[in-house]
């Protein structure tokens, strides 16, 4: 059974982003690998009180986590895995040798947060994986039960790729997806393929019977903008691609996705335009 993999390197972000993961673990009967990486060059922090050695006080937090959580999990298994390198690098290693489901990962932006373990790597994880990222700030307290999803539709082609596993997603926890046509422009043609892919991630919905609703809005900055229409419908979840359309702030502020994992107080379902990734182009 392909696991969800989730960063946990004990602080109250990361612990914020298990249970989260533990949420989809429950609702899909999928099996959650928690990993901590130890950096061989330097002291690794461990966000617990301890002494002595950190694998050894590493694998009793592990072990409490697993003794709080695995009686909540009867149709999954709850493990750990400690590795060494860098932490980047090791969770996306791991997430390739088992075929991961899911990552989930805490996140921090990249101004006015302190650094830590996992801030300093969401990014990194995100664009390196080859399958879905789900990132998570720490002060995120919504409800870790599903039931609103923001899914935005641009004029990319990519922009297509997320939807069957948003759908594979809601239907777990039964919850609403927003189709959200983003206008950036009033270019006809272009207003008009964000329609076309609109239309083609709602019939995949009513065709898997995932319950929805449509919304448009004209933008002016993406990220913000997602962000604001999320807050006005009480979501608890915003689903994107790697991809989206650009725009010459991009050169000052770095990417529309990069924007949204940094500064959300959603979580953010991140997915690469890459093989293995199910597209709804041709309706499958």
């Amino acid at each position: 059974m392909r696991p969800i993999i989730v960063a946990v390197d004990f602080s109250e972000c990361s612990l914020n982003a298990l249970e989260h993961a533990i949420s989809i673990s429950r609702k899909g009967g999928i099996d959650l690998r928690m990993i901590w990486v130890k950096k061989p060059d330097s002291t690794t922090p461990l966000y617990v009180e301890g002494k002595g050695d950190v694998i050894a006080t590493a694998e009793k937090e592990f072990k409490n986590l697993i003794d709080k959580y695995q009686p909540t999990l009867p149709e999954s298994q709850l493990d750990y895995k400690i590795r060494e390198g860098k932490v980047h690098r090791e969770i996306l290693q791991e997430a390739k040798e088992t075929n991961a489901f899911l990552i989930v990962t805490g996140a921090y932006g990249t101004s006015g947060f302190e650094e830590k373990w996992i801030g300093s790597n969401a990014n990194r994880i995100v664009s390196g994986a080859s399958c879905p990222v789900i990132t998570i700030q720490g002060e995120i307290s919504i409800s870790r039960d599903l039931s609103r999803i923001v899914m935005p539709i641009d004029s990319t082609m990519e922009t297509r790729m997320k939807v069957p596993f948003t759908a594979l997603i809601a239907k777990m926890f039964d919850a609403e997806i927003h189709v959200l046509e983003l206008y950036s422009t009033k270019v006809d043609n272009v207003r008009k393929m964000v329609d076309g892919y609109a239309k083609m991630a709602v019939k995949y919905l009513i065709e898997n019977k995932v319950k929805h609703v449509v919304d448009a809005i004209e933008v002016n900055n993406l990220a913000d903008d997602i962000i604001a229409y999320a807050k006005s419908v009480d979501a608890n979840l915003i689903s994107i691609m790697t991809e989206m359309e650009k725009s010459a702030k991009n050169w000052w502020l770095g990417s529309y996705a990069e924007q949204l994992t940094n500064n959300s107080p959603f979580p953010v379902l991140v997915m690469h335009p890459k093989e293995g990734i199910m597209s709804i182009a041709s309706g499958g």
